[in-house]
């Protein structure tokens, strides 16, 4: 079986590879995801190529064997499923199951991940949004037609889909100001000036700096209301 340090490299590799939808990860992209030296992640990917889990070219990058990638997706299903189980059950705060996720993702088996899996319904998502493999691997739910935030006009009414920054006081904000995975809004105002959106949400208003909303994938809704500065046009 694999290392731990072997398995944390794996899923780094496979997280990179599906942020940026490219298969081969440069080895700067990998060391500032893992916060190690880049002579450190040389050394381990020479291992991982050398183990048959990845092919390694020095100055071009890395790129996941079919084993590799086994391995990888295995522990990001138990990653994620453990965060699901701990948000649903225990009742832990999204903010709160990353790290207890972490410590637990090389402990447990196959076996309780697949009970856990069927006891949650088969989920497509984790809280944050992260689409959850399969037991055979398929990653379920990306085919989710999404974009940022910060990239739909004002008047949009959007589901609120994937945070892709889960810092723990990032997600804390984002709690703070109303928002969670599932969240319904309507785009008022997107003033790139002041840089900052502007939502409606049903019970709330709220404002989010683009740096914040950059980080937040959402979903078109079918129904798009008028935005602020055509209301205010057609008011007698």
């Amino acid at each position: 079986m694999p290392s731990l340090t072997v398995e944390n490299y794996l899923k780094a590799i496979l997280q990179l590879e599906l942020k940026t939808g490219v298969a081969n990860v440069s080895t700067g992209r990998l060391a500032s995801a893992l916060e190690v030296s880049p002579g450190t992640v040389t050394s381990m990917l020479k291992t991982l190529a050398e183990s048959g889990h990845a092919t390694y070219k020095p100055y071009e990058g890395v790129t996941l064997s079919e084993s590799g990638r086994q391995v990888a997706l295995r522990i990001v299903r138990r990653h994620r499923l453990i965060e699901l189980f701990l948000v649903q059950t225990l009742e832990l705060t999204w903010d709160q199951v990353h790290e207890e996720a972490e410590n637990m993702e090389h402990s447990v088996s196959d076996f309780l991940i697949d009970r856990i899996d069927d006891f949650l319904g088969r989920p497509a998502a984790d809280p944050h949004g992260d689409p959850i493999p399969a037991r055979d691997g398929e990653l379920r739910g990306v085919d989710q037609q999404t974009s940022p935030l910060v990239e739909n006009p004002a008047g949009s009414q959007v589901r609120f889909a994937r945070v892709l920054n889960q810092d723990s006081d990032f997600l804390r904000h984002l709690s703070d100001s109303g928002l969670e995975v599932g969240s319904v809004a309507t785009i008022l105002e997107v003033d790139s000036t002041a840089g900052v959106v502007t939502l409606q949400l049903p019970n709330r208003e709220t404002t989010l700096e683009h740096s914040v909303a950059e980080h937040l994938l959402v979903e078109a809704m079918p129904q798009s209301l008028p935005s602020l500065s055509e209301s205010q046009e057609t008011e007698p």
